[in-house]
């Protein structure tokens, strides 16, 4: 007969290790598939801040 064979039991320190090492494989992957094909995302700019108009509003001084 064959025995019942359990997987074995990991203290969790070494199944958190285990969980991160997988986790960075996996990001690893990702971004050298990404880097790949289709070439970079073109930049745009960030500079979204609208002009005080208060002095314009309430007549200026």
């Amino acid at each position: 007969m064959t025995e019942n064979q359990e997987p074995k039991k990991i203290n969790l320190a070494d199944a958190i290790k285990q969980k991160l090492a997988q986790k960075k494989e996996q990001q690893s992957q990702q971004k050298n598939q990404f880097n790949g094909g289709g070439g970079a995302k073109k930049l745009v700019s960030q500079n979204n801040k609208k002009p005080n108009n208060q002095r314009r509003r309430t007549g200026g001084s």
